[in-house]
């Protein structure tokens, strides 16, 4: 008998993955190059050419047990080691190399996180509109979800709702900035403040309350804004990153766990993920990209295309009358849809060749998510389909 389980979960499939295979199939019949895809957030961007040179230089010089053997459980000690001391001089931390562990993507990283911070039971708190992926790293672990509503106004934490979701079984706080689906970066005010909190907490519950900071899209922020690194703010954070879109590696699945050096038991989180693996399947992530990744740290793709998407569709979406916050780093954006039901509204979309995502498998219902890492030219000829759309569907006079 197969597991019920999942079996289940068939009924509740990703809303993102189910619009992009909609894209795909009406690009088959259309010409993919008329389907303005926004649903998937898979980078656009080309790879560096010093990762691809020093790819082709370790595939000719390398010994091959070296590149494509198993790596150890924690990861290369070499790569870990200088994954510490690019963080030390960037963010000016104090990590060595046991306190990363290498992960295949930040999912990975998430996963293992949770499971090294919370037992069956605990509740873990993330706050809307959040990854909805976010609902299986928490809950297939045996601890509990909660989600916080969102601030609306600014896409910061609403921190009234978290003061009344936060008790003596919350173990963890899982944030994402730069944040997936609303593009938004929580402020240095917004950590300050979330850190005082959470230590007045760990006072009152006499437990530690980790914070999983979720951080894929970490170089992904626009020109002037305040972009902090969560760990400087709070002692017990686990940092999870992911090289996918820095890099526009995202097959690749390469990431890792960064345990602050002065977070509980700092020295063991590394090891004790290790043990984690034995139990998820999500260990040793490939050789050769921990040894590539490892020597070009600093140098990314040409992210600013993805802040010139963002200005495109900013200016048309607010000269329509949408109410849209204005992203401050990833490559999305998160308006409100022009009627209650987002779901509606996208489907509506559709008839115009628009893939676009409801918002509320973000936690976030009446908004909608555009992934804006395509072409600008396709960003560009987009616009008049969506001027079409909001003319037609909603009677707005500059569309």
């Amino acid at each position: 008998m197969i597991s019920q389980k999942y079996k289940d979960m068939l009924q509740a499939k990703s809303v993102i993955r189910e619009m992009s295979a909609w894209a795909n199939q009406r690009g088959a019949e259309i010409g993919y190059e008329n389907v303005f895809d926004y649903s998937l957030g898979n980078p656009s961007v080309p790879v560096p050419q010093a990762f691809t040179d020093k790819m082709i230089e370790l595939l000719q010089t390398r010994d091959v047990m070296e590149l494509h053997g198993y790596s150890q459980s924690q990861g290369i000690p070499s790569v870990r080691a200088k994954f510490a001391a690019y963080l030390n001089k960037t963010f000016g931390m104090n990590y060595t190399a046991e306190h990363i562990f290498m992960t295949t993507g930040a999912a990975g990283a998430v996963a293992h996180a949770v499971r090294a911070v919370t037992q069956p039971g605990d509740e873990v708190i993330t706050f809307a509109p959040y990854f909805p992926e976010y609902h299986h790293y928490v809950n297939q672990t045996g601890a509990v979800l909660k989600v916080v509503p969102a601030d609306t106004e600014q896409f910061q934490i609403h921190f009234g709702e978290l003061e009344k979701a936060i008790n003596s079984k919350t173990m963890a706080v899982l944030i994402n900035t730069p944040n997936n689906p609303s593009g938004t970066v929580y402020s240095t005010a917004t950590l300050q403040k979330l850190a005082a909190l959470l230590e007045k907490k760990q006072k009152e519950y006499g437990h530690d309350i980790f914070i999983i900071s979720d951080e894929p899209y970490r170089e992904i922020v626009f020109d002037g804004v305040d972009a902090p690194y969560v760990s400087t703010f709070y002692q017990n954070t686990l940092s999870c990153y992911s090289f996918a879109k820095s890099l526009s590696i995202p097959g690749e699945r390469l990431g890792y766990v960064a345990a602050n050096p002065k977070c509980t038991d700092a020295e063991l989180i590394s090891v004790m993920c290790s043990q984690i693996s034995r139990g998820i399947g999500h260990n040793c992530p490939p050789s050769i990209i921990q040894i590539a990744v490892s020597e070009v740290l600093g140098i990314t793709s040409d992210l600013s295309v993805y802040e010139t998407n963002m200005n495109l569709l900013y200016q048309e979406l607010t000269a329509l009358g949408f109410t849209c916050v204005k992203p401050g780093g990833t490559f999305y954006i998160f308006p409100k849809a022009l009627e209650e039901d987002s779901i509606a509204f996208c489907q509506k979309a559709l008839k115009y060749d628009l893939v676009l995502v409801p918002g509320d498998s973000f936690g976030c219902p009446g908004y909608f998510r555009m992934a804006y890492c395509i072409a600008t030219e396709k960003v560009e000829r987009s616009l008049a389909a969506l001027r079409q759309f909001a003319k037609a569907e909603y009677g707005i006079p500059n569309g």
